[in-house]
C-alpha cells in the first residue's frame, strides 16, 4: 500500500483530498494543527476505510513540530510515496498594516513547511527512484490579490519552489506539480458574505464557485500513474477566474 501525507487535512481541500486518496487505495497521514474536529469529520465520512488513516498533529510553523511529525511517519512506514503540501493560512489586511511577525508566520506555514516536510520525504523517494509531490498554491499566487499581499507572495513563492524542485528531482523519477485553486466553497472563505460570494461567482467565467472535491480530483490525478510524465506544472482549478 502506498503512503501519502496530506498537510492541512482538517480544512476543506485537505480533507477532501485525504478522503479521495484513501478511496484511491493510499494509507494517508492526515495532518492537522488546531482543528481536530475537521479531521474527526473526515474519519466519520470514511467509515470502515478510516482504518487507512492516521491523524498527525503539528504546528508547521515550528521546526520542532515538523521534525517530530516526520519522525513519526518515517518510523511507521520508512517511506512516503506522496506528499501533498496543502497546509496554509491567510492574512487579509493592508500591507502597510502587516507586521513582520505576521509576514513571517504566513511564509513559515505556506512556504517553509513545504520545504521542511518535503526535504524529509525526499531521501526515501530518491532511494526508490519514484515519488510524487503536489503543492497547493492559489490563483492569487499567479495574479495577486489586493489586501492579501503576504498571502499572494507566499503562494507565488510556492509556485517558484515547485518549478525549481521539479527540475532538481526529475532525474530521480520524482514529479513535482502545483495546483492553484480559485474561489472554492470551503471554510476559509466563510469571512465573505453571501453577496460577496455571489459576486465572485459572477466574476468566474463558469459562473459558479468551485468545490473542494473538484480540487481533490485534480490532486488525485497528479498522484496517479496517469500523471507519470507530468512535472513542473502549475495547474489552475479556478473556473477560468484568472484568465
Amino acid at each position: 500500500m502506498k503512503v501519502a501525507l496530506v498537510t492541512g487535512a482538517s480544512g476543506g481541500i485537505g480533507s477532501a483530498t485525504a478522503e479521495k486518496l484513501v478511496k484511491d487505495g493510499f494509507f494517508v497521514f492526515a495532518h492537522f494543527n488546531t482543528n481536530k474536529a475537521g479531521v474527526d469529520k473526515l474519519l466519520e465520512r470514511l467509515g470502515e476505510l478510516s482504518q487507512n488513516v492516521c491523524l498527525v498533529q503539528a504546528d508547521l510553523s515550528q521546526d520542532k513540530d515538523v521534525q517530530e511529525m516526520m519522525d513519526l511517519i518515517l518510523k511507521s512506514f520508512k517511506h512516503i510515496d506522496v506528499v501533498i503540501n496543502n497546509a496554509g493560512i491567510g492574512l487579509y489586511k493592508l500591507i502597510t498594516e502587516t507586521t513582520s511577525e505576521e509576514w513571517d508566520k504566513v511564509f513559515n506555514v505556506n512556504v517553509k513547511s513545504a520545504f521542511s516536510v518535503t526535504n524529509r520525504a525526499l531521501s526515501g523517494m530518491i532511494e526508490k527512484k519514484q515519488g510524487k509531490i503536489v503543492n497547493v498554491s492559489s490563483m492569487w499566487g499567479t495574479v495577486g490579490a489586493s489586501m492579501e499581499v503576504a498571502y499572494s507572495a507566499s503562494k507565488s513563492a510556492l509556485i517558484g519552489y515547485t518549478k525549481a524542485l521539479a527540475k532538481e528531482v526529475a532525474p530521480s523519477g520524482i514529479t513535482v506539480n502545483c495546483v492553484c485553486p480559485g474561489v472554492i466553497d470551503t471554510p476559509i472563505n466563510a469571512r465573505f458574505s453571501s453577496e460577496d460570494m455571489l459576486e465572485l461567482a459572477n466574476q468566474t467565467p463558469l459562473g459558479r464557485i468551485g468545490t473542494a472535491e473538484e480540487v481533490a480530483e485534480l490532486i488525485s490525478f497528479l498522484c496517479s500513474d496517469r500523471a507519470n510524465f507530468i512535472t513542473g506544472q502549475i495547474i489552475s482549478c479556478d473556473g477560468g477566474f484568472s484568465l
